[in-house]
């Protein structure tokens, strides 16, 4: 069964789709709850493991690839690579326990890198997150514009990651640097990219779903992503974040010890995001 419903009116967050995750899961019947993006696609097999993942931790963050893959899906991809070659993507999709949400009041609805700030907010109020590497969930890719429309607001949400963000604001006066000094240190640098990506390909059997042409677009990628990084700053600097909606979003997340110190606040006040929710039952929300 499938219920369309108005967000609640006591949600005021600008970014609009907190707001209807949290009115999801206030309204949601079950302890189990998958938020996805409009073109990720499960199949039974994925809910299934995602129940599966559930009943073990409080959220669940699975990988996603695209499938059919165009030309900027796959330089897309070379970024999803990237991090799992450090450590895991961030999903269009996360599995959770309706529970811990509510618990922690919601999640801040003012934040660019909503996700993030989710899986903050849980791992605030105590919860445990797994990111399964080897749990690939389908996603439809954006048309070409939209894709180019998203290379800065992408950018823009790496201020949440200050480590990740000042090592790509480095990477293009890095590349001017290895130009001048000798294009070989240059080629070097594109090669050790492209084996970047590759490990993340080959990890948690990552070739089934991604092809090593999305490797060889990683260059390409982190090209863009250190221009874009740069315009990032100059967009928070000039007017004061990302235009959304109408509105400006100066914040991509909130570091984990603001989240601390708010939640803290909450659980003394004894408030939450509990009125008006159901009680949950055992079984998962699909």
């Amino acid at each position: 069964m499938v219920r369309h419903i108005p967000v609640d009116a006591d949600l005021t967050g600008r970014y609009g789709k907190v707001n209807g995750v949290v009115t999801g899961v206030r309204a949601a019947t079950h302890e189990q709850v998958v938020i996805a993006d409009d073109d990720v696609r499960y199949d039974d097999e994925g809910l299934e493991r995602m129940s599966t993942l559930l009943g073990q931790t409080e959220l669940v963050r699975p990988q996603n690839y695209f499938d059919p893959l165009p030309w900027h899906a796959k330089w897309d991809t070379a970024r999803s690579l990237v991090n799992r070659a450090f450590g895991a993507d961030f999903p269009g999709t996360l599995g959770l326990r309706r529970s811990s949400l509510l618990t922690a009041g919601g999640y801040d609805g003012d934040c660019l890198f909503e996700n993030l700030e989710l899986i903050r907010t849980v791992e605030a109020v105590g919860g445990r997150v797994l990111s399964p590497l080897d749990f690939y969930v389908r996603r439809l890719p954006p048309p070409a514009g939209h894709f180019w429309s998203q290379r800065v607001r992408q950018a823009y949400d790496d201020f949440a990651l200050p480590a990740r963000m000042a090592a790509e604001l480095a990477v293009a006066p890095g590349v001017v640097a290895l130009g001048r000094k000798d294009a070989r240190a240059l080629l070097a640098a594109a090669v050790l990219t492209v084996a970047t990506a590759e490990v993340g390909r080959r990890r948690a059997g990552g070739a089934t779903v991604f092809p090593v042409t999305c490797s060889l677009m990683a260059p390409a990628w982190l090209s863009e992503r250190g221009i874009c990084a740069w315009l990032a700053v100059w967009q928070r600097l000039a007017q004061g974040g990302v235009p959304y909606a109408g509105t400006v979003l100066s914040k991509a997340a909130n570091p984990r010890r603001v989240l601390e110190r708010r939640l803290e606040s909450v659980r003394r006040s004894g408030g939450g995001a509990q009125s008006r929710c159901p009680e949950p039952s055992a079984s998962p929300s699909r």
